[in-house]
């Protein structure tokens, strides 16, 4: 038997205590660059346009990631002159780990700024819907702040996947924008088909709503509402040694819930300069006659707690809300079934030098999740180290993600444990709106390719995927799954807020995880039993 050295105590203590924070990592790093590389035709090229200036390596900055099958998107705005392509992606099956060229999409001449009909400027994020279509709305911009020149109007441009070619481009009517108009984030609502398509463009800087829909080919504007606005106490960062004021970031991220059963969603959203989310149906956003009078049907939640800045987020399709928190290098969940307070608020993973600005968040069409930073502050308001490692791409699955947070509701003291996929819908009144969506299956692509690389939940250190996998799952099969089978149907909880009518369902009378301290547990159960007496939350079962 080896023997062991002897240590003094609080050395092994420390020693210890590393080897649990190593083994907190749950996103693994799939990508990685110093500076960023594009796929030209060929070398000669490249050399050309680095001469030429229209390609400058340190002036890239990626901001916003998007998975479809076997690519995996990228956009890289152009904030700064060099930037040869703004909407671009990896293609996984050549690349399945590194520091990959970013292949423009569809193609280069598609990418030429300034080609306002033809091609795509500026693209910040990105989302590809359930129909197979990516969604990029051109804001036609160049540079940033006092930098900016319009060389284009804002359009909405939709691609099909399948084919590779652009089926639509809408450009925004002139009262849809105003001079401050900055837009970063889409999301995007499919309904009854994917004809039934609505996007939702967040106006940082402009303090508005934009609606575009898909069937109408038409847009409209919710503006001047004060919840688009930021607050005025949390304009101040402190992101990796700098400190700094962003004190005007109005309406930026934005989440959509599942279809509830009245047919709509709620979009969840936050302001950047604020800790706090707002809520507000989509059968609100989706009817034009209310943009002038809907204030009431607007709701304020409770604030995330100190330290809460949020630019990024997403709902996964049973309730499940992913956000990047980029004062604390961290990513956080919510689980929409439970109020929205920061007891019930978890960190799925943090790292203070990988996850320095975790600047976007999504969960594809398998559950995985992927997690882009690039330093943002350190690139707009100092100097990036290029010999350093500045850009990564992360990935895991969702539900190796929420395992052992507040966020996994499969373990808890109110009943056997159940599932967190979609549940079972049972016979719902009809509501207000179009027919209730229990039985619709909208379209969906043929089966893609999978990630053929193994996770492991938990590993030791953080982990960087291999350039093959052993032991992973097969091509056509997905790698993980949050659902548990228990072989119970367990009766579908509600949890109803009269004030504004939003519907918070999921598929268990589950309240608390059985996680928690005792005197979590406690404080919990006290906020819960003060809700429901003071009529904010009245529980159905």
């Amino acid at each position: 038997m080896l023997a062991l050295p002897s240590l003094p105590l609080p050395l092994l203590l420390l020693l210890l205590l590393a080897g649990c924070t190593r083994a907190a990592y749950k996103l693994q790093e799939r990508y990685s660059w110093n500076q960023l590389d594009f796929a030209f035709p060929n070398e000669r090229l490249k050399e050309q346009a680095i001469a030429s200036g229209d390609y400058i390596p340190q002036n890239g900055l990626p901001v916003g990631v998007e998975h479809f099958g076997n690519r995996l998107f990228v956009t890289v705005p152009r904030w700064r002159d060099g930037i040869p392509a703004t909407l671009t992606y990896i293609n996984m099956d050549h690349s399945l780990s590194g520091s990959p060229e970013l292949i423009p999409y569809p193609d280069w001449r598609s990418n030429t700024a300034g080609d306002c009909a033809n091609s795509i400027t500026t693209a910040y994020r990105i989302k590809v819907d359930e129909c197979g279509r990516l969604w990029v709305l051109d804001t036609g911009t160049v540079g940033i702040g006092n930098t900016t020149t319009n060389p284009c109007p804002y359009a909405v441009n939709v691609f099909d996947l399948t084919t590779n070619t652009r089926i639509r481009r809408y450009v925004l009517r002139a009262e849809d924008t105003n001079p401050n108009t900055f837009i970063a984030n889409i999301a995007v609502d499919i309904g009854k088909s994917c004809d039934d398509a609505v996007a939702y463009f967040s106006d940082e800087l402009g303090y508005g709503l934009i609606v575009y829909s898909w069937e109408l080919n038409k847009s409209w504007r919710f503006s001047a509402h004060s919840y688009f606005f930021p607050d005025p106490l949390r304009g101040d960062y402190n992101i990796a040694g700098l400190n700094f004021q962003w004190g005007e970031e109005g309406i930026f991220g934005m989440a959509l819930s599942p279809i509830r059963s009245d047919g709509y969603r709620t979009l969840y959203f936050s302001p950047l300069a604020s800790h706090r989310q707002f809520a507000v149906s989509t059968r609100i956003l989706r009817d034009e006659s209310r943009t002038e009078d809907s204030y009431h049907d607007f709701i304020a939640l409770d604030e995330r707690g100190p330290n809460a800045h949020t630019t990024a987020r997403v709902m996964s399709d049973d309730g499940i809300e992913l956000f990047n928190l980029i004062d604390q290098n961290a990513v956080g969940c919510w689980h929409s079934s439970m109020p929205y307070t920061p007891q019930f608020h978890g960190i799925v993973d943090r790292d203070d030098v990988g996850l320095v600005f975790p600047a976007d968040v999504k969960i594809d069409e398998n559950k995985n999740v992927w997690v882009l930073s690039d330093r943002m502050p350190v690139f707009l308001l100092s100097d990036l180290d290029y010999s350093d490692v500045n850009f990564r791409i992360y990935t895991a699955p969702l539900g190796a993600l929420i395992d052992n947070t507040v966020c996994d509701l499969r373990n808890n003291v109110y009943g056997p444990s159940n599932s967190v996929s979609s549940p079972k819908q049972p016979p719902q009144p009809q509501l207000v709106g179009p027919p209730a969506t229990a039985g619709y299956k909208p379209y969906r692509p043929p089966q893609k390719p999978q990630l053929s690389t193994s996770w492991v939940p938990s590993p030791p250190t953080r982990t960087y995927l291999p350039a093959a996998a052993a032991g992973g799952a097969a091509p056509g099969q997905s790698i993980s799954s949050v659902s548990v089978s228990t072989g119970v149907d367990v009766p579908k909880a509600y949890v109803f807020n009269q004030h504004n009518g939003l519907n918070y369902e999921t598929s268990g009378p589950h309240l608390f995880p059985t996680h928690q301290s005792a005197t979590q547990g406690r404080e919990a159960l006290k906020s819960y039993v003060n809700a429901r007496q003071s009529g904010w939350w009245h529980h159905h079962h």
